[in-house]
Parts: structure tokens; C-alpha cells; sequence
């Protein structure tokens, strides 16, 4: 032992447990010098290709390669493999988040200078296509109505289905209205427009309405509100239930003042995404709503315009004009939607319970 102990004072053999744990690393400044270098070859592959996309996946191509096989000569095995893996989803998600960066960018570009208080309070009454005039102010109303109506249909009968799948439903029925649900998340939003064109206006004789619009928003929300408030109930955990009906509690009640509390954040940013799914839907506005260039603020007579109708009636009149009219309306159905969701995070922090002291 005293041998050992000279030997390892000494600078001798040491334990191979003290040597693992002082393995070389990386300085942090490593991974983010070739992550610029990788930006360095977007630029200059986008020089040489003329290509954004293609240029973007080399560069991050090359990043994880480079800094694998640095980690590899410089740490071990080991770390290389953590750092192939961490590169690589990292680069991922800039790929999947660029497209949407992009867009984003490119519409404010387009749509900025357009978007005044005159274009938000005016509508295009009287304004020809060929006009640098008009606003967007009836298709705002138009949006704003359907699909609030479609967000107060959906989210009762969506919260209650999810509900009885959660708390009630076993057997047949259940399995049954899980079906439909499944079968409802991908029904094409033109034969939810189609059947409502069916129903409503053909069979029962109501015209082309804002609220008939609403009615086939309503049904493309369901499924989404239905799943996302299924799987927020399915998340609350079960001693809170037993809790309560523990103390004598209903059922009911346990239900109302205990589980949907529990999963109120997740179940409105479910009601977010949904409206967010449908507030920019066209085909079946295209047949139920109709398009008018006056402000209708009746959703239930008369035709009414909307964000999307709007959009796609600049976009096919073939001038300057309208399509800087289009693009500034673009931008503002965005704009509504980041309100609505900072809106709905606001209100979910709000009324989340209180973590206990």
C-alpha cells in the first residue's frame, strides 16, 4: 500500500476512475465557432447555388459532421456520439423552424408599409381594383364572428366529449366516438364546407351566411379540441380524483372544480391551436359565406367577408394594388393569431392553480 501511495504521489500509474472523470473536453467556444463557420457556408453556398434551401442543409450537413469528428479526435467515442446526436437535432430544428421564419419574414416585407389605421378602419366599399384605396376592416369583423361562433360551438360539445371519453366512457360507445374523432382530424376542409352547403342551405333553405360559415369552422375545430383536452384530462393524476372522492365529493364535482382547473393551460392552448387550424380556411367560406366589399356585421344574414375571402379576391385581380392590399391582409391574420395566443397564454397563467407554499 505505501508502495502505491509513493507510486501515485510521484506522478505514477493513478486510479482509473480519478482518469475518467478528467477526460479532455471541448472549450464551449468550439461548437459555436463551427456552428459560425457553418453560417459562413450558407452565405457562400447561397453565392455559389443560388439556392437557400439547399445551402441551409449542406451548411448544417457539414456542422454536424465537423464537430463529430472534432469531438471524436479531440474528447472520445463516447462524447462524439452525444455531440453526432445533440448536432444533429439541434440542426433539425433550425431546418424546421427556417421555413417558418422565412414566411414570417417575408410577409411582414411585403405587407408592412400597407398595414396604416386607414387600411384597418376602412372597408373596400366604392374602392375599384385598380384603386390605391380600401381597407380590411369588414374582413376583420367577418373573421373575428365566424370564428368566434365556431369557438363557442366547438369548445362546449369538444370539452364534454373529452369529458365522458376521460371520466365516463367504457365500452362501445366510447370506442365508437373515438372513431369518429380519428376520423374527423383529417376531413378536407372543403367537404366540411360542402356538407354544411348541403344541409344548411340546400335541405333547410337558409342562405349564404357568415353563420353557416361558422358551422363548417365549427366542425373542422372539433377534432383537435376533442384530442387536446383528452389528453390534458388524461395528464391530471389520479390521487387528485381519489382525493376528493375520498372526502364525499360527486363525481361531477370532482370533475368541475378539481380535474378541468388542473388542465386548464393545457386545454386552452388545445382551443388556440384549433383556432388557429381554421382561421384561415378559404374553400369552405368560399361556398357559404359568399364575398361582399361592405361591412356586414350580421354574421346570421347577408353575406359576409372574411380574412381568407379577402386575401384570395386580391390575390386574382392582378394589379399592384391589390396584391399589396393581399399581402397587408396576410400579415394581419397573423398578427390576430399571435394575438389570440399571447392572449390565451395570459389567461391560462392566470387562472392555472397556485403551486402550494
Amino acid at each position: 500500500m505505501g508502495t502505491d501511495t509513493a507510486e501515485a504521489g510521484r506522478g505514477g500509474p493513478a486510479d482509473p476512475r480519478a482518469a475518467s472523470l478528467t477526460r479532455r473536453t471541448l472549450p464551449r467556444q468550439v461548437p459555436w465557432a463551427i456552428a459560425g463557420g457553418g453560417v459562413l457556408l450558407t452565405i457562400v453556398f447561397k453565392l455559389t447555388l443560388d439556392n437557400w434551401a439547399l445551402a441551409v442543409f449542406l451548411a448544417g450537413v457539414i456542422f454536424i459532421v465537423a464537430l463529430s469528428a472534432v469531438s471524436w479526435r479531440f474528447e472520445d467515442a463516447r462524447r462524439a456520439r452525444d455531440r453526432f446526436a445533440t448536432s444533429l437535432i439541434s440542426t433539425t430544428f433550425v431546418l424546421a423552424v427556417l421555413p417558418l421564419v422565412s414566411l414570417l419574414g417575408y410577409t411582414i416585407q411585403r405587407g408592412v408599409d400597407k398595414l396604416t389605421p386607414y387600411f384597418l378602419s376602412h372597408s373596400m366599399r366604392g374602392v375599384g381594383a385598380r384603386d390605391d384605396t380600401g381597407g380590411v376592416y369588414h374582413a376583420i369583423i367577418g373573421t373575428l364572428e365566424q370564428v368566434g361562433l365556431a369557438t363557442l360551438i366547438a369548445v362546449p360539445i369538444g370539452l364534454l366529449t373529452a369529458i365522458y371519453l376521460v371520466e365516463y366512457g367504457r365500452g362501445r360507445l366510447a370506442k365508437t366516438v373515438t372513431f369518429f374523432v380519428d376520423v374527423m382530424t383529417g376531413l378536407p376542409s372543403i367537404v366540411a364546407g360542402l356538407f354544411i352547403y348541403a344541409f344548411w342551405i340546400l335541405m333547410l333553405g337558409f342562405e349564404a351566411s357568415g353563420f353557416a360559415g361558422s358551422l363548417a369552422l365549427m366542425i373542422l375545430m372539433l377534432p383537435t379540441v376533442v384530442r387536446s383536452a383528452e389528453e390534458m384530462l388524461k395528464l391530471v393524476p389520479n390521487e387528485l380524483r381519489e382525493a376528493s372522492l375520498a372526502l364525499g365529493i360527486p363525481k361531477w364535482r370532482t370533475v368541475l372544480k378539481v380535474v378541468l382547473p388542473t388542465a386548464f393551460g393545457g386545454i386552452v392552448t388545445g382551443v388556440m391551436l384549433s383556432i388557429a387550424r381554421v382561421i384561415g380556411e378559404t374553400a369552405p367560406l368560399l361556398l357559404l359565406v359568399g364575398l361582399t366589399q361592405s361591412i356586414n356585421t350580421d354574421p346570421f344574414s347577408g353575406w359576409q367577408s372574411a380574412l381568407p375571402l379577402y386575401v384570395f379576391d386580391q390575390n386574382h385581380a392582378g394589379n399592384k394594388f391589390a396584391e399589396e392590399r393581399a399581402w397587408a391582409a396576410a400579415l394581419t391574420l397573423i398578427l390576430i393569431v399571435m394575438i389570440l395566443n399571447l392572449a390565451a397564454r395570459l389567461i391560462a397563467r392566470w387562472k392555472a392553480p397556485k403551486a402550494g407554499r
